[in-house]
C-alpha cells in the first residue's frame, strides 16, 4: 500500500471519529444532561442549537471528506461496477453506499429543520407549544437515525477491513 494510500484511510479514520463520536456525544452525553439543567426549555433548545451549529463546522467539512475519501477508497469497485454485485465484499460496500445516502439526507433534513427562522421561534417562541414540541421530537429522532446510521456504517467498514468475509 503506497504512503498516499495510508494517508487517505488515516483521513478517513479521523473524520469518521469527529463525525460519528461527535454525533454520538450530542445525542447520548450532551442532550440528556441539558435536561438537568435549570432553565426554561426553550433556553435549552436555544443552548443545543448553538452547540450544534458549532458542531457543524467541524462536522459538515468531515462529512463531506469522508464521502471523498470514501469513494477514492472504493475506486477499485466503482472502476469495475460487476464487482458490487458479484462479490461479498461489493455487496457490503453496496450497502455502506446506501447508508451513507440515506444519512446524508438525514443530515440535510435535519439542517433544514433547524434553520435560522426555526431557530428564532425556538428560542423566543413559547417552549411548550405544539409548534415547539414537534420541532424539538423531530431532531431528536433524526439525530438518533444518524447515530444509529453512523454506527451501522461503522459495522460495515470494519467488515470491509476484513475483506468482505461474512461467513469462515
Amino acid at each position: 500500500m503506497a504512503l498516499t494510500d495510508s494517508l487517505l484511510i488515516w483521513v478517513h479514520l479521523v473524520t469518521a471519529s469527529i463525525w460519528v463520536g461527535g454525533s454520538i456525544f450530542l445525542g447520548i452525553v450532551l442532550a440528556p444532561m441539558l435536561k438537568s439543567i435549570t432553565g426554561s426549555l426553550g433556553d435549552r433548545i436555544a443552548l443545543m442549537i448553538k452547540i450544534g451549529r458549532r458542531f457543524n463546522k467541524i462536522a459538515m467539512p468531515s462529512f463531506i471528506i469522508l464521502i471523498i475519501t470514501g469513494i477514492y477508497n472504493s475506486r477499485a469497485f466503482l472502476e469495475e461496477p460487476h464487482l458490487l454485485f458479484e462479490t461479498n465484499y461489493g455487496i457490503i460496500l453496496v450497502f455502506k453506499i446506501i447508508l451513507v445516502i440515506a444519512t446524508l439526507v438525514t443530515y440535510i433534513i435535519h439542517i433544514r429543520i433547524l434553520n435560522a427562522e426555526t431557530e428564532k421561534t425556538l428560542s423566543t417562541g413559547n417552549a411548550e407549544s405544539v409548534y415547539v414540541q414537534s420541532i424539538r421530537s423531530k431532531i431528536i429522532h433524526l439525530g438518533r437515525i444518524t447515530v444509529i446510521l453512523s454506527v451501522t456504517i461503522l459495522l460495515l467498514a470494519a467488515l470491509l477491513d476484513g475483506g468482505g468475509i461474512l461467513v469462515n
